[in-house]
């Protein structure tokens, strides 16, 4: 395939916008090579500047679990939008997709709506410290957050605590002195930070599954055994379900893994593809909210019209019979065929699922996924980088770096799935001599 509109596009945006991109992970900065630029999206199709068609299962980073503009959401936008696309006062929409979401989730209560997942979690984070009266959190090496600069702070080596180290240039220690980092899947390791340091934290944040240093499922009991821990020592519970929620499962990872964690953050799905966070849970902990408590956080576009509007039809979109089911068959089917493949080929990556979420680990020889985010480093990125060119030549998209996950949509059919098991094995016969 040509790029020369892309590449066009790249030149102006370098000379406007940082790195010509806003947000890193756009900038092919993981797998080389210049940004290709989009256009628009229909069903399972992305169509880029020079009007090359791709697969896509990058879906916007996880939200369009209906795949790109669906009808009944692009309605949904219309009509808010006949009636303004910002009010400033509260809506009925509003009050909608929060009783939407307290119904199906079973850990919340109540919630709050922000703007992004960023400022979701960084107000949980600041509710779980305004609830407890205490200082420290922590988090687990690998897992995003958002870019708040106490979630910034420096990752975990295997079976090392790291705490309080900034790991962002322009991130003070200050603002991470009370962030301790561990191991995923690691519960010794919590253990023993509770044992020392426990009476000082507010709260746990972690991504029940997670989707940010590539794809790492947590351990059978490792989820219970937090829940076990955060209660015996007074500590708040958060997860994180920016990705999983509504994509997992209809409730979310709380649902899935039948956990109730204290705290929840939301996004993605629930805008439909539009700028959106949300967090939620016990109403005694969301009750120290302003205004009716003294932990103070507000937003002049939180609870868009436009945004809630999609998330409702979306909401209304997955209560179709059998709507998770399928995806996760899909899913599952697509990965086993892909691991035919990859047999056939010289055992140099292994792909696996949960649900309708995805990864491909280029691990040569691995049988099982990786546990945390050593193992995850330890794959040849290069090689992930050339699967990546290879396949967008083959008309399929992928993320553009090995550390991100792949997403089935609603709007991906059999064919699709054909084709794209066709190009990975396209793929993989000319780059079988790279490894």
């Amino acid at each position: 395939m040509l790029y020369p509109k892309s590449h066009l596009l790249y030149e102006r945006a370098c000379k406007v916008i940082p790195g010509g991109v806003n947000s890193p992970v756009r900038s092919f900065n993981g797998v080389g090579g210049k940004p290709v630029f989009m256009v628009r999206g229909e069903g399972a199709y992305l169509f880029d500047a020079d009007n090359n068609q791709y697969i896509d299962y990058v879906c916007s980073w996880g939200p369009l679990i209906l795949g790109h503009a669906p009808s009944v959401v692009i309605a949904a936008i219309d009509e808010a939008t006949q009636n303004g696309t910002s009010l400033g006062w509260a809506t009925e929409r509003e009050i909608e997709l929060a009783e939407r979401m307290v119904k199906i989730l079973p850990a919340v209560e109540k919630i709050r709506f922000v703007n992004s997942g960023t400022e979701a979690t960084m107000s949980a984070l600041r509710v779980a410290r305004g609830y407890t009266n205490r200082e420290k959190i922590v988090k687990f090496s690998g897992c995003y957050h958002g870019h708040a600069d106490s979630l910034l702070s420096a990752s975990a080596g295997s079976g090392v605590a790291t705490l309080g180290i900034p790991g962002s240039a322009g991130v003070t220690i200050g603002a991470v002195k009370d962030t301790i980092t561990l191991a995923y899947n690691d519960l010794d390791q919590v253990e023993d930070t509770f044992r020392q340091y426990g009476e000082t934290i507010a709260a746990v944040i972690i991504e029940p599954i997670a989707a940010n240093m590539g794809l790492v499922i947590p351990l059978p009991g490792y989820l219970q055994g937090l829940r076990q821990l955060c209660d015996h020592y007074g500590i708040l519970l958060i997860f994180d379900e920016v990705i999983t929620g509504f994509r997992l499962a209809k409730g979310g990872a709380q649902a899935y893994f039948n956990i109730k964690p204290d705290l929840s953050t939301f996004g993605k799905i629930i805008g439909g593809g539009l700028p959106v966070g949300a967090y939620g849970g016990r109403s005694d902990i969301l009750d120290k909210v302003a205004p009716l408590g003294p932990v103070y956080q507000a937003g002049t576009l939180s609870g868009n019209p436009l945004a809630m509007a999609a998330g409702i039809a979306v909401l209304d979109a997955i209560e179709q019979k059998d709507f998770y089911e399928n995806l996760a068959k899909n899913t599952a089917e697509l990965v086993n065929d892909l691991n035919n493949v990859f047999q056939a080929s010289g055992n140099f990556a292994y792909a696996y699922n949960i649900a309708s979420i995805f990864g491909i680990w280029c691990k040569p020889y691995a049988k099982t996924p990786p546990r945390n985010y050593e193992e995850v480093r330890s794959a040849n990125s290069k090689w992930y980088a050339n699967l990546f060119f290879a396949l967008l030549e083959q008309g399929v998209a992928l993320a553009p770096s090995a550390f991100e996950v792949a997403f089935v949509s609603f709007a991906h059919q059999t064919q699709h799935f054909k084709n794209t098991v066709i190009a990975f094995a396209n793929a993989v016969t000319d780059l079988s001599n790279h490894v």
